[in-house]
Protein backbone atom coordinates (compact mmCIF):
# COMPACT_ATOMS: atom_id res chain seq x y z
CA UNK A 1 0.00 0.00 0.00
CA UNK A 2 0.71 3.99 -0.20
CA UNK A 3 0.55 6.53 1.78
CA UNK A 4 -1.31 8.63 -1.04
CA UNK A 5 -4.77 7.96 -1.18
CA UNK A 6 -8.21 9.61 -1.70
CA UNK A 7 -10.20 6.48 -1.22
CA UNK A 8 -13.81 6.92 0.97
CA UNK A 9 -14.10 4.69 4.04
CA UNK A 10 -15.40 1.30 3.17
CA UNK A 11 -19.52 0.96 4.32
CA UNK A 12 -20.30 -2.31 6.24
CA UNK A 13 -19.17 -5.52 5.50
CA UNK A 14 -21.75 -7.81 3.94
CA UNK A 15 -19.59 -10.77 2.92
CA UNK A 16 -20.01 -13.73 5.38
CA UNK A 17 -18.36 -13.55 8.81
CA UNK A 18 -15.91 -16.32 9.66
CA UNK A 19 -15.07 -15.18 13.32
CA UNK A 20 -17.27 -13.04 15.74
CA UNK A 21 -17.05 -12.73 19.25
CA UNK A 22 -18.68 -10.84 21.62
CA UNK A 23 -17.55 -8.94 25.41
CA UNK A 24 -14.95 -11.56 24.82
CA UNK A 25 -13.26 -11.28 28.23
CA UNK A 26 -10.26 -12.97 30.01
CA UNK A 27 -8.29 -12.41 33.30
CA UNK A 28 -6.11 -14.54 34.89
CA UNK A 29 -5.49 -14.26 38.20
CA UNK A 30 -6.52 -10.90 39.42
CA UNK A 31 -5.28 -9.09 36.17
CA UNK A 32 -7.60 -8.48 33.61
CA UNK A 33 -5.87 -9.01 29.94
CA UNK A 34 -9.01 -8.58 27.89
CA UNK A 35 -12.29 -6.58 29.04
CA UNK A 36 -15.13 -6.65 26.30
CA UNK A 37 -13.97 -7.41 22.85
CA UNK A 38 -16.23 -6.96 19.63
CA UNK A 39 -14.48 -9.02 16.58
CA UNK A 40 -16.28 -9.65 12.95
CA UNK A 41 -13.79 -11.03 10.76
CA UNK A 42 -15.00 -11.53 6.68
CA UNK A 43 -14.94 -14.75 5.50
CA UNK A 44 -11.46 -14.82 2.75
CA UNK A 45 -9.64 -11.46 4.47
CA UNK A 46 -6.89 -11.16 6.25
CA UNK A 47 -8.18 -9.71 9.72
CA UNK A 48 -4.73 -7.84 11.43
CA UNK A 49 -4.50 -7.28 15.41
CA UNK A 50 -2.28 -4.88 16.32
CA UNK A 51 -1.15 -3.93 20.25
CA UNK A 52 1.81 -3.22 22.11
CA UNK A 53 3.99 -6.03 23.85
CA UNK A 54 1.74 -7.08 26.46
CA UNK A 55 -1.52 -6.33 24.94
CA UNK A 56 -3.48 -9.41 24.61
CA UNK A 57 -2.74 -10.37 20.62
CA UNK A 58 -1.67 -13.91 21.62
CA UNK A 59 -4.43 -14.42 24.40
CA UNK A 60 -6.96 -13.74 21.63
CA UNK A 61 -5.92 -16.08 19.06
CA UNK A 62 -5.50 -18.98 22.40
CA UNK A 63 -9.06 -18.10 22.97
CA UNK A 64 -10.57 -18.32 19.43
CA UNK A 65 -8.39 -21.60 18.68
CA UNK A 66 -10.32 -23.00 21.83
CA UNK A 67 -6.67 -23.50 23.61
CA UNK A 68 -8.16 -21.25 26.42
CA UNK A 69 -11.54 -20.40 27.35
CA UNK A 70 -12.71 -17.06 27.45
CA UNK A 71 -14.26 -15.16 31.31
CA UNK A 72 -17.67 -16.20 32.09
CA UNK A 73 -19.59 -13.49 31.27
CA UNK A 74 -18.56 -13.49 27.64
CA UNK A 75 -20.74 -12.58 24.81
CA UNK A 76 -20.95 -15.51 22.27
CA UNK A 77 -18.08 -16.57 19.98
CA UNK A 78 -18.49 -18.49 16.39
CA UNK A 79 -15.40 -19.42 14.47
CA UNK A 80 -15.80 -21.39 10.93
CA UNK A 81 -19.69 -21.21 11.75
CA UNK A 82 -19.27 -23.20 15.34
CA UNK A 83 -20.15 -22.10 18.64
CA UNK A 84 -16.69 -22.30 20.55
CA UNK A 85 -18.28 -23.24 23.69
CA UNK A 86 -20.90 -25.30 22.15
CA UNK A 87 -18.68 -26.81 19.62
CA UNK A 88 -14.96 -26.61 20.04
CA UNK A 89 -14.12 -29.88 18.18
CA UNK A 90 -16.14 -28.08 15.12
CA UNK A 91 -13.98 -25.09 15.73
CA UNK A 92 -10.74 -27.16 15.76
CA UNK A 93 -11.95 -29.13 12.53
CA UNK A 94 -12.42 -25.45 10.51
CA UNK A 95 -8.99 -23.66 11.90
CA UNK A 96 -5.14 -23.74 11.25
CA UNK A 97 -2.81 -22.13 14.21
CA UNK A 98 1.02 -21.27 13.52
CA UNK A 99 2.29 -19.98 16.98
CA UNK A 100 4.52 -17.11 17.54
CA UNK A 101 7.78 -20.13 17.73
CA UNK A 102 7.80 -22.73 15.17
CA UNK A 103 6.22 -26.24 16.12
CA UNK A 104 8.55 -27.72 14.17
CA UNK A 105 10.75 -30.49 15.03
CA UNK A 106 14.13 -30.22 14.32
CA UNK A 107 15.54 -33.51 15.07
CA UNK A 108 13.75 -35.09 12.03
CA UNK A 109 13.45 -33.81 8.44
CA UNK A 110 10.97 -31.70 6.54
CA UNK A 111 8.86 -34.50 4.89
CA UNK A 112 8.75 -36.66 8.72
CA UNK A 113 7.30 -33.21 10.19
CA UNK A 114 4.88 -33.21 7.09
CA UNK A 115 3.93 -37.07 7.33
CA UNK A 116 3.63 -36.62 11.26
CA UNK A 117 1.44 -33.82 10.92
CA UNK A 118 -0.90 -36.22 8.38
CA UNK A 119 -1.17 -38.93 11.20
CA UNK A 120 -2.45 -36.31 13.47
CA UNK A 121 -5.21 -35.67 11.17
CA UNK A 122 -5.90 -39.10 10.92
CA UNK A 123 -4.96 -39.10 7.09
CA UNK A 124 -4.64 -42.64 5.17
CA UNK A 125 -0.97 -43.23 4.65
CA UNK A 126 -0.85 -42.34 0.56
CA UNK A 127 -3.17 -39.76 1.31
CA UNK A 128 -0.81 -38.56 3.76
CA UNK A 129 2.03 -38.72 1.50
CA UNK A 130 0.16 -37.01 -1.25
CA UNK A 131 -0.77 -34.33 0.57
CA UNK A 132 2.79 -33.54 2.29
CA UNK A 133 3.89 -33.59 -1.17
CA UNK A 134 2.13 -31.24 -2.79
CA UNK A 135 2.64 -28.90 0.44
CA UNK A 136 6.01 -29.44 0.64
CA UNK A 137 6.38 -28.51 -3.74
CA UNK A 138 3.93 -25.44 -2.82
CA UNK A 139 6.30 -24.34 -0.29
CA UNK A 140 9.61 -24.73 -2.47
CA UNK A 141 10.77 -26.94 0.04
CA UNK A 142 11.07 -30.24 -2.50
CA UNK A 143 15.13 -30.03 -1.90
CA UNK A 144 15.23 -29.72 2.07
CA UNK A 145 12.60 -32.46 2.79
CA UNK A 146 14.87 -35.18 3.46
CA UNK A 147 17.30 -33.06 5.35
CA UNK A 148 16.71 -32.67 9.26
CA UNK A 149 14.85 -29.43 10.26
CA UNK A 150 17.92 -27.91 12.43
CA UNK A 151 19.73 -27.38 9.07
CA UNK A 152 16.79 -24.95 7.86
CA UNK A 153 17.08 -21.15 8.11
CA UNK A 154 14.52 -19.55 9.64
CA UNK A 155 12.34 -18.67 6.31
CA UNK A 156 12.66 -22.38 5.98
CA UNK A 157 11.22 -23.51 8.97
CA UNK A 158 8.75 -21.12 9.18
CA UNK A 159 7.41 -22.18 5.54
CA UNK A 160 7.81 -25.38 6.80
CA UNK A 161 5.64 -24.31 10.09
CA UNK A 162 2.53 -22.97 7.79
CA UNK A 163 2.75 -25.91 5.42
CA UNK A 164 1.86 -28.11 8.28
CA UNK A 165 -0.54 -26.09 9.44
CA UNK A 166 -2.65 -26.52 6.38
CA UNK A 167 -2.42 -30.47 6.10
CA UNK A 168 -5.55 -30.25 7.68
CA UNK A 169 -7.13 -27.89 4.72
CA UNK A 170 -8.14 -25.44 7.56
CA UNK A 171 -10.96 -22.43 6.35
CA UNK A 172 -9.00 -20.00 8.67
CA UNK A 173 -6.07 -19.63 9.43
CA UNK A 174 -4.07 -17.76 12.80
CA UNK A 175 -0.78 -16.49 12.26
CA UNK A 176 0.87 -15.47 15.53
CA UNK A 177 3.30 -12.99 14.46
CA UNK A 178 4.88 -15.34 11.55
CA UNK A 179 7.36 -13.31 10.12
CA UNK A 180 8.59 -11.73 13.57
CA UNK A 181 12.79 -12.67 13.40
CA UNK A 182 12.72 -13.15 9.31
CA UNK A 183 14.95 -11.29 7.13
CA UNK A 184 13.58 -9.13 4.68
CA UNK A 185 13.34 -11.44 1.99
CA UNK A 186 12.01 -14.25 3.86
CA UNK A 187 9.29 -11.96 5.00
CA UNK A 188 8.24 -10.85 1.73
CA UNK A 189 8.44 -14.70 0.19
CA UNK A 190 5.70 -14.96 4.00
CA UNK A 191 3.44 -12.11 2.83
CA UNK A 192 2.80 -13.94 -0.98
CA UNK A 193 2.23 -16.99 0.78
CA UNK A 194 -0.28 -15.34 2.56
CA UNK A 195 -1.80 -13.46 -0.12
CA UNK A 196 -2.11 -16.72 -1.99
CA UNK A 197 -3.83 -18.58 0.84
CA UNK A 198 -6.32 -15.77 0.75
CA UNK A 199 -7.01 -15.81 -2.86
CA UNK A 200 -7.67 -19.52 -2.56
CA UNK A 201 -10.33 -18.86 -0.21
CA UNK A 202 -8.75 -19.18 3.46
CA UNK A 203 -9.42 -16.56 6.09
CA UNK A 204 -6.10 -15.08 7.24
CA UNK A 205 -6.33 -13.81 11.39
CA UNK A 206 -2.84 -12.36 11.65
CA UNK A 207 -1.21 -10.63 14.74
CA UNK A 208 2.10 -8.32 14.28
CA UNK A 209 3.96 -6.15 15.39
CA UNK A 210 5.25 -5.24 12.24
CA UNK A 211 3.21 -2.15 10.72
CA UNK A 212 4.09 -2.57 7.10
CA UNK A 213 2.86 -5.82 7.32
CA UNK A 214 -0.12 -5.26 8.57
CA UNK A 215 -0.16 -2.20 5.51
CA UNK A 216 0.17 -4.69 3.36
CA UNK A 217 -2.15 -7.48 3.99
CA UNK A 218 -5.04 -6.89 6.38
CA UNK A 219 -8.20 -6.09 4.50
CA UNK A 220 -8.83 -4.84 7.95
CA UNK A 221 -7.36 -4.08 10.93
CA UNK A 222 -8.04 -3.56 14.88
CA UNK A 223 -5.47 -1.69 17.27
CA UNK A 224 -5.22 -3.52 20.86
CA UNK A 225 -4.85 -1.14 23.64
CA UNK A 226 -5.80 -0.54 27.41
CA UNK A 227 -7.55 -4.43 27.17
CA UNK A 228 -10.12 -3.04 24.74
CA UNK A 229 -10.13 -2.22 20.92
CA UNK A 230 -9.07 1.47 20.63
CA UNK A 231 -10.29 1.42 17.01
CA UNK A 232 -10.75 -0.73 13.74
CA UNK A 233 -11.00 -0.77 10.51
CA UNK A 234 -9.49 -0.36 7.28
CA UNK A 235 -5.46 0.89 6.75
CA UNK A 236 -7.06 3.70 4.86
CA UNK A 237 -9.75 4.59 7.73
CA UNK A 238 -7.48 4.37 10.13
CA UNK A 239 -4.81 6.79 8.61
CA UNK A 240 -7.59 9.28 8.88
CA UNK A 241 -8.41 9.31 12.60
CA UNK A 242 -5.03 10.98 13.24
CA UNK A 243 -3.98 14.33 12.72
CA UNK A 244 -1.65 14.92 9.97
CA UNK A 245 -3.21 14.46 6.77
CA UNK A 246 -2.87 17.09 3.68
CA UNK A 247 -3.47 17.92 0.31
CA UNK A 248 -0.37 19.45 -1.15
CA UNK A 249 -1.38 21.61 -4.48
CA UNK A 250 1.95 22.96 -6.71
CA UNK A 251 1.55 25.65 -9.30
CA UNK A 252 3.68 26.51 -12.64
CA UNK A 253 2.03 30.13 -12.66
CA UNK A 254 3.18 32.55 -9.63
CA UNK A 255 -0.55 34.15 -10.22
CA UNK A 256 -2.31 31.02 -9.82
CA UNK A 257 -0.52 30.08 -6.92
CA UNK A 258 -1.78 33.75 -5.36
CA UNK A 259 -5.78 33.68 -6.89
CA UNK A 260 -5.36 29.50 -5.29
CA UNK A 261 -3.90 30.85 -1.94
CA UNK A 262 -6.88 33.22 -1.80
CA UNK A 263 -9.51 30.57 -2.76
CA UNK A 264 -8.85 28.39 -0.10
CA UNK A 265 -8.47 28.41 3.27
CA UNK A 266 -6.62 27.15 6.05
CA UNK A 267 -3.85 27.10 3.54
CA UNK A 268 -0.12 27.09 4.19
CA UNK A 269 1.91 28.57 1.50
CA UNK A 270 5.24 27.55 0.42
CA UNK A 271 5.99 30.49 -1.97
CA UNK A 272 9.39 29.11 -3.28
CA UNK A 273 7.75 25.87 -4.72
CA UNK A 274 4.33 27.65 -5.18
CA UNK A 275 2.95 25.28 -2.99
CA UNK A 276 0.14 25.42 -1.09
CA UNK A 277 -0.97 22.56 1.55
CA UNK A 278 -4.53 22.27 3.23
CA UNK A 279 -5.36 19.96 6.05
CA UNK A 280 -7.57 16.99 4.64
CA UNK A 281 -8.45 13.54 6.43
CA UNK A 282 -8.06 12.42 2.74
CA UNK A 283 -11.75 11.76 1.93
CA UNK A 284 -13.21 12.47 -1.85
CA UNK A 285 -15.56 14.52 0.25
CA UNK A 286 -12.94 16.79 1.37
CA UNK A 287 -10.83 16.40 -1.89
CA UNK A 288 -13.95 17.63 -3.92
CA UNK A 289 -14.74 20.78 -2.12
CA UNK A 290 -10.68 21.56 -2.44
CA UNK A 291 -11.27 21.28 -6.54
CA UNK A 292 -14.59 22.62 -6.16
CA UNK A 293 -13.14 26.29 -4.58
CA UNK A 294 -10.40 26.07 -7.48
CA UNK A 295 -13.19 25.64 -10.22
CA UNK A 296 -15.34 28.52 -8.44
CA UNK A 297 -11.76 30.86 -8.85
CA UNK A 298 -10.91 29.42 -12.21
CA UNK A 299 -7.96 27.76 -11.15
CA UNK A 300 -5.95 24.32 -12.01
CA UNK A 301 -2.83 22.95 -9.85
CA UNK A 302 -0.48 21.73 -11.84
CA UNK A 303 0.01 18.64 -9.67
CA UNK A 304 -1.67 17.46 -6.87
CA UNK A 305 -0.73 15.00 -4.24
CA UNK A 306 -3.09 13.51 -0.79
CA UNK A 307 -1.05 12.80 1.85
CA UNK A 308 -2.50 10.51 5.25
CA UNK A 309 -0.53 9.16 8.52
CA UNK A 310 1.12 6.24 8.17
CA UNK A 311 -0.10 3.33 10.37
CA UNK A 312 3.01 4.22 12.75
CA UNK A 313 1.58 7.35 13.20
CA UNK A 314 -1.81 5.59 14.14
CA UNK A 315 -0.08 3.25 16.46
CA UNK A 316 1.59 5.49 18.47
CA UNK A 317 -1.59 7.84 18.63
CA UNK A 318 -4.01 4.75 19.42
CA UNK A 319 -1.63 3.44 22.37
CA UNK A 320 -1.06 6.51 24.05
CA UNK A 321 -1.89 6.76 27.78
CA UNK A 322 -5.38 7.81 27.86
CA UNK A 323 -6.79 7.26 24.45
CA UNK A 324 -10.24 7.03 23.76
CA UNK A 325 -12.03 3.67 21.98
CA UNK A 326 -13.41 4.50 18.63
CA UNK A 327 -13.64 2.82 15.13
CA UNK A 328 -12.40 4.11 11.91
CA UNK A 329 -16.10 3.48 10.56
CA UNK A 330 -17.29 5.95 13.40
CA UNK A 331 -15.10 8.33 13.57
CA UNK A 332 -16.43 9.67 9.56
CA UNK A 333 -20.21 9.05 10.60
CA UNK A 334 -21.86 12.02 10.50
CA UNK A 335 -23.38 12.19 14.20
CA UNK A 336 -20.57 9.78 15.83
CA UNK A 337 -21.88 8.41 19.27
CA UNK A 338 -20.21 10.00 22.07
CA UNK A 339 -19.52 6.79 23.60
CA UNK A 340 -18.15 4.02 20.64
CA UNK A 341 -19.57 0.79 20.66
CA UNK A 342 -16.58 -1.07 19.61
CA UNK A 343 -13.47 -1.22 22.47
CA UNK A 344 -10.47 -3.75 22.58
CA UNK A 345 -7.22 -5.10 24.06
Amino acid sequence: MTADRTSAPTGPNTTASAITAKGLRKSYGDKLVLDGIDLDVAEGTVFGLLGPNGAGKTTVVTILSTLVSPDPGSGPVCVGGHDLAADPQGVRAAIGVTGQFSAVDGLITGEENMLLMADLHHLPRRAGRRVAAELLERFDLVEAAKKPVSTYSGGMKRRLDIAMTLVGDPRIIFLDEPTTGLDPRSRHTMWQIIRELVAGGVTVFLTTQYLEEADELADRIAVLNNRRIAAQGTAEELKRLVPGGHVRLRFADPSGYRSAARALREVTRDDDALALRIPSDGSQRELRAVLDRLDAAGVEADELTVHTPDLDDVFFALTATGTTTATATQAHSPNPPHQPEEAVR
